[in-house]
């Protein structure tokens, strides 16, 4: 009897959202640590030892990307804007892109050289240029991993060189690539790339190989980071899409890097082979009709933003309802701008969500327009 109460105890303390049990772990039996999720819900697929804090090498560097591409969105950084290199960022060892003091180099240039060489001395340099100092920016680095409420991560560097307080765990990097791919999916632009070149069209022309051969050796890979050093082992963060099924998986403190690779692979088969995308309404299906008084459109479709499903285990078939959240509308409203979310639930639990958007700009009627109106409606007799 009390191994019958220990059972159940055990199994309802076990994280809902998780398919497979950690005794699977001979999947990636290499890694100190990994995990399989699905991008998009962060539903969990596959877990090793998810919260053990170790180094995780280059794979720092995703935070600094998800702060880049912040800077970009904002208007504040620009592709084409041309950076002078500073002695500190060209004398950064290691993996490199071999900048020098005083070289002009674009900011597209220099995330090339993170997202796929790695470069600490792109991503110092980037760092000098967001924030000043790399101090700085490893302050807001480990700022951005408490927003997205990860507990088992902290940076002491930007670049992911061993050194003391500075670890992750496989979940926190597994949603860190989560804000990478879903939030600023301009990442893929850069991690997809297998070889490119840095200062194309000079004499100084750099060809680049990237570090990740997934993007050429796995079908619809297209990041997203690896690393390696001696105390974090070989590392990697992987992430493909197939059939509207996006994964990210994460492999960490394998011994070389051919295991690394094979093992993420693997891992990615698991997935690819055990859950699928269940599509329930595509992409700019139109949800409602809301009648806006004293505007230029009266009728306004309010349309899905992207496609909304679920993902399931192969073989399953949930039942869901929906729930739909407009917010106050207000004018002006320009073409897609966000009104509102569509709810997908599954027993009256959250399972997805899409936003809402409107697919047209509508302004207020002016003063003259509303007049007019008004005496039209008072003709017809609709007031």
């Amino acid at each position: 009897m009390k191994k019958v109460v220990l059972i159940i105890v055990i199994m309802l303390l076990l994280p809902f959202n998780v398919w497979a049990e950690e005794k699977d772990s001979s999947l990636i039996s290499g890694a100190v640590s990994g995990i399989l999720i699905d991008a998009n819900s962060g539903k969990i697929i596959f877990e090793k030892n998810k919260n053990k804090e170790v180094a995780v090498a280059s794979m720092t560097k995703m935070v600094a990307q998800i702060i880049i591409l912040e800077e970009v969105a904002k208007g504040n950084l620009k592709w084409d804007q041309v950076i002078t290199v500073s002695k500190n960022a060209a004398d950064m060892g290691g993996s490199q892109i071999y900048i020098e003091q005083g070289e002009k180099i674009t900011v597209e240039d220099l995330m090339k050289g993170i997202s796929m060489a790695s470069g600490n001395d792109a991503t110092v340099q980037m760092a000098e240029v967001i924030s000043g100092t790399e101090q700085k920016f490893v302050e807001r680095m480990n700022k951005k991993v408490k927003e997205l409420g990860l507990k088992h991560t902290h940076f002491a560097n930007c670049t992911g060189l061993d050194e003391e307080n500075h670890y992750s765990s496989a979940y926190d990097m597994a949603m860190i690539a989560k804000e990478l791919v879903v939030n600023h999916s301009e990442i893929l632009k850069f991690s997809s790339l297998y070889e490119d070149y840095l200062r194309e069209n000079t004499d100084n022309k750099f060809w680049l190989v990237n570090t990740n051969k997934l993007v050429r050796l796995y079908d619809g890979a297209d990041g997203l980071k690896t690393g390696h050093t001696d105390a974090a082992g070989y590392c990697l963060a992987a992430t493909a899409k197939k059939n509207n099924l996006r994964l990210i998986g994460i492999v960490l403190g394998e011994k070389d890097s051919k295991i690394r690779n094979s093992e993420t692979m693997a891992l990615l088969d698991y997935g690819f082979n055990s859950v699928k995308f269940n599509l329930l309404k595509k992409k700019n299906t139109i949800v409602d009709k809301v009648k806006i008084d004293k505007a230029t459109k009266e009728i306004i479709d309010i349309k899905l933003k992207d496609d909304l499903g679920v993902v399931e285990k192969v073989g399953d078939k949930g039942k869901y309802t929906f729930e739909k959240k407009i917010k106050e509308i207000k004018l002006p409203l320009k073409k897609n701008e966000k009104v509102g979310k569509l709810i997908v639930l599954e027993n009256n639990k959250k399972v997805a969500e899409e936003d809402l958007i409107v697919d047209k700009s509508i302004e207020a009627l002016s003063f003259g327009e509303l007049f007019k109106k008004g005496v039209v409606d008072l003709v017809s007799g609709n007031i």
